[in-house]
């Protein structure tokens, strides 16, 4: 008789943000079953709705940063529970870091408790304002712990050092993604970075906002091609940081170009101070995921936008309606 095979157990916590809930499609979609847990502060259900009929979907309201009980077994913790755009972290700068250091050690917890492997979400926000170009994952970084962004890149450089030490002492199975600019459906318009920002405003025929002369420069990922590189190092034997990331750089003024031209507005450029230690470069090597995860990223920035531009529409067209809605 043909033994049958157990089914896989995930939990994702911020399970209904951005990524989380991509992660929960692409794990339902290998068959596995996903606890998405999440406190929705920066999250949504909309972003899980299409999951919650789902046999293999379980939908858990919890904050992480406090004692997380799950029942049964797992096999793997997916922790990408934070604040991650500036306005949210700006606003909830507390919260941050406790998601960041609190939440990071109450998920490795759940892992250590279970025997399940943990991978972290980290960013390239670690190397700070970079004295290397491109970004190495042996580079350390150059942060400010006492400015405004230091509330993000310290939380997550915590949450790095804590991950390890549960490797290294208590033996978890442990991977970490350093993860780049990412675009792409379900990101919310009024979050604060770039594209959303910028898609927004040109939607509306607003002008569009760059900060300092917009010679910075960002390197953008469209989400199903980060999505895969996550399920790839999760699924490796790799422990050691791995960024994942597109290393197609562009300038913050020529992108906003790029949105003008795609979306076919009359927006104007205005300029507008550049916030305090915002990085000047950004751009990932992903020598090191190339070579152990056999990864890099498949779809074009120009395709990318004309998808994530057409959620955008329908996002903008839906809160209009609302608001007629509201007003009549």
């Amino acid at each position: 008789m043909e033994k049958k095979m157990k089914m896989k157990r995930v939990l994702i916590t911020g399970g209904a943000g951005f990524l989380g809930s991509h992660l929960s499609d692409k794990f339902i979609g290998k068959g596995w079953e996903v606890i998405a847990m999440d406190n929705l502060s920066t999250g949504s259900l909309a972003n899980v709705e299409h999951l919650l009929g789902h046999d293999r979907f379980h939908f858990v309201k919890q904050d992480v940063t406090e004692f997380i009980h799950v029942p049964g077994e797992l096999d793997l913790v997916l922790h990408f529970a934070s604040p991650a755009s500036p306005i949210d972290y700006l606003e909830m700068p507390i919260q941050t870091l406790k998601v960041g250091s609190l939440g990071t050690h109450k998920a490795l917890g759940v892992a250590k408790d279970k025997g399940a492997r943990f991978l972290l979400a980290s960013t390239s926000e670690v190397y700070g304002d970079p004295l290397i170009h491109p970004q190495k994952e042996d580079y350390w970084g150059n942060v400010n712990p006492v400015g405004m962004r230091g509330v993000y890149d310290e939380a997550k450089r915590f949450a790095e050092a804590i991950t390890m030490a549960y490797n290294r002492y208590h033996g978890v199975e442990t991977r970490i993604v350093r993860i780049f600019n990412t675009y792409g459906s379900r990101m919310r318009l009024n979050d604060g970075r770039a594209l959303p920002a910028f898609m927004g405003q040109a939607l509306r025929g607003e002008d569009i906002t760059v900060f300092g002369d917009g010679s910075q420069t960002r390197s953008f990922t469209y989400v199903d091609d980060l999505v895969e590189g996550i399920y790839r190092l999760a699924m490796s034997d790799e422990c050691e940081p791995v960024n994942i990331g597109n290393p197609q750089e562009v300038s913050i003024l020529d992108f906003a170009k790029e949105i003008v031209e795609l979306t076919g507005s009359e927006s104007k450029i205005v300029f507008k101070d550049l916030p305090s230690d915002d990085p000047k470069v950004r751009q990932p090597n992903i020598d090191k995921a190339k070579q152990t995860l056999g990864w890099e990223p498949k779809v074009k920035r120009k395709d990318g936008l004309a998808k994530t531009l057409a959620y955008f529409k329908d996002a903008v067209y839906r809160n209009n309606q609302l608001e007629l809605r509201i007003a009549g």
